[in-house]
């Protein structure tokens, strides 16, 4: 059972977008994005490009980094179902260390 990141992102954008009660047509206004388009990358047919991706998520006012994380932690799950491992709860966050040298003091 193969995700492809797309369809990952795009669920988490339309899970984002209506979680805040906002309509596409809202949403495409703010971004400056065509609504068929902004629909197409919600349902995983168009990959969105670094920009537009930064557009939409200025206009849901939500960090590219959060809805990364989401999407790689929806990835994850997909992943584990697949080859039969338990999976991380949707709610959790992996906090990586940083490297000795970059910590602070």
């Amino acid at each position: 059972m193969a995700v492809l990141m797309r369809e990952a992102l795009g669920e988490t954008l339309r899970r984002t977008r209506t979680g805040q009660g906002r309509t596409l047509r809202e949403v495409s206004a703010d971004a400056r994005v065509s609504l068929g388009y902004l629909s197409e990358v919600e349902r995983g047919q168009k990959e969105a490009s670094s920009e537009l991706l930064a557009a939409i998520c200025t206009a849901l006012d939500v960090p590219v980094a959060d809805v990364m994380t989401d999407v790689g932690a929806a990835l994850r799950r997909v992943d584990a179902v697949a080859a039969g491992r338990p999976t991380i709860a949707a709610n959790t966050r992996l906090v990586i260390p940083p490297p000795a040298e970059l910590a602070l003091a």
